[in-house]
């Protein structure tokens, strides 16, 4: 039932930024884990950044420095902070949640995804 939306994609030249927005219709302190995940054309979808509801935070090496994850609670939001943006950034990028029920099973929630065009 958790519904996602992300906004905050364009066209940008490489050395510009971005902040994309996830807003959830459930309340972020109910799910497991936030992750943005990107899809590259020709690409397996990979995961860029993670945080964990205890706020343990992964990303993934190509943006390590880069980008930002962060969440508002208060309003149900998550961030991803583009900075530095490079052409091999450009893709489909997807807000995704999982969220565990007190039974173990693992339900997944993806937005319908945003894109970001990073030109040379």
């Amino acid at each position: 039932q958790v519904q996602l939306v992300e906004s905050g994609g364009g066209l940008v030249q490489a050395g510009g930024s971005l902040r994309l927005t996830c807003t959830a219709s459930g309340s972020f302190l109910s799910f497991d884990s936030i992750a943005w995940i990107r899809q590259a054309p020709g690409n397996q979808r990979e995961s860029v950044a993670h945080i964990t509801a205890a706020g343990v935070i992964d990303y993934a090496d190509s943006v390590k420095g880069r980008f930002t994850i962060s969440r508002d609670n208060a309003k149900n939001m998550v961030y991803l902070q583009m900075n530095r943006l490079k052409p091999e950034d450009t893709g489909v990028y997807f807000c995704h949640v999982v969220e565990i029920s007190p039974s173990g099973y693992a339900n997944n929630y993806w937005g319908q995804g945003t894109q970001v065009t990073v030109s040379s």
